[in-house]
């Protein structure tokens, strides 16, 4: 809302001030009159030429692994015939599943924010479908990136709270994954990668505690201590580090707060149990006759692949992973196959139908600190 203009006498007249009635939903303006939110964006500094180049490498030979894994030694022709004689109406619970699992992702998210700072759900479910709609068509997990951007413009959440949210989210999926996986260990069919995801557990149940316990222990001055560096800048200069310190602070309530982390915990386990009964409602439709613990290790074979960098889709990657879950239970390569290509339509189709219809609703529903529409977020490349 830009204030009207005004006659001067002299020779340069100074910049008008921003009205009163614009509130709290007006823009920051610095001194050469770009929004600070603006001035962040192009400030922000890209990747390394080099880093980028390793990551798309590492990408590329994470999905032909993958998709070697998915394609090696299949018959066409079985392939089709389990796709033509599969029991589709087992697609709607699995699709109910599906969409639970991830208003309990949704959710888990918001329980991440301290008591008192939470986003409104409906902002937060806004922002985690578009999230989950640019990673679908985007390489590099783009949609991590802009969900904290719609987030922040369609509630009063700060950014860098919000990406402190979204990091412990990741350690809480990994988590819950592990913990599933052992507690589960004694329905599951037998797998070879079982002690070295027990090592992985190990390490991350230490570096977790460690955290902790620094966090408990010595409060704010860890993150004082790494985020100094930022001084620097003048972006971060004086008050605004301190700003992004208190932030940032507030976003790991998940590592400092017993009842935050209980809370959030636990809609992580909803989330992957309902993300198992989508995998074993999808078994069901191809007449593959395997018991729920099935999909438990679908679920968690295709959870810990989406640690590794991967194409848009997570294509090759998403499929590779759920094969190698059905080896377990001695399904034939040309019978998973057409299962796992499927399992992936329930688990990507949605978020992009839904992304696209928030993204016209958004365009047309500006948030409260909405200064400039969202972009597709850059990525390396």
């Amino acid at each position: 809302m830009s204030a009207p203009e005004s006659r001067v006498s002299g020779p340069t007249a100074p910049p008008p001030e921003a009205s009163s009635q614009d509130g709290p939903a007006s823009v920051a303006m610095s001194e050469n009159g770009v929004s600070e939110s603006v001035q962040a964006q192009r400030s922000t500094p890209r990747l390394p030429r080099r880093s980028r180049l390793l990551i798309n490498a590492a990408t590329v030979l994470v999905t032909v692994v993958f998709s070697y894994i998915a394609l090696k030694g299949i018959n066409l022709r079985e392939v089709w015939h389990a796709l033509r004689t599969s029991d589709y109406v087992w697609l709607i619970p699995a699709l109910i599943a599906f969409g639970l699992g991830n208003v309990a992702r949704g959710l888990r998210w918001r329980s991440l924010f301290a008591p008192g700072r939470r986003p409104p759900p409906g902002p937060v479910l806004n922002a985690t479908m578009i999230g989950y709609f640019y990673n679908s068509i985007l390489p590099a997990r783009a949609g991590e990136a802009a969900r904290v951007l719609v987030l922040n413009q369609r509630s009063s959440a700060p950014a860098v709270e919000i990406i402190g949210t979204v990091v412990i989210e990741r350690l809480y999926d990994l988590i819950a994954i592990l913990v599933i996986f052992f507690a589960a260990e004694h329905w599951l069919a037998h797998v070879s990668w079982f002690a070295a995801a027990a090592v992985a557990a190990i390490v991350l149940a230490g570096l977790i505690v460690a955290a902790v316990v620094v966090l408990a222990v010595y409060g704010d001055r860890p993150l004082r201590l790494l985020l100094r560096p930022l001084g620097r800048f003048s972006l971060f200069s004086g008050e605004r580090l301190e700003r992004t310190i208190d932030e940032l602070n507030h976003g790991l309530s998940g590592l400092r707060h017993g009842t935050v982390a209980l809370e959030a915990f636990l809609w992580t386990i909803a989330a992957w149990m309902l993300s198992a009964l989508c995998a074993y409602f999808v078994s069901v439709s191809f007449h593959l006759h395997l018991p729920f613990a099935s999909g438990v290790l679908v679920a968690v074979a295709i959870g810990l692949s989406m640690i590794l960098p991967s194409p848009p889709g997570a294509i090759g990657v998403f499929e590779g992973a759920a094969l190698i879950a059905m080896k377990a239970y001695g399904v034939p390569h040309s019978q998973a196959l057409p299962y796992a290509l499927v399992l992936h339509a329930v688990n990507l189709v949605p978020f992009i139908l839904v992304g696209a219809i928030l993204l016209q609703y958004n365009s047309r529903h500006r948030g409260p600190k909405a200064a400039f529409s969202l972009e597709v977020p850059e990525v390396a490349g």
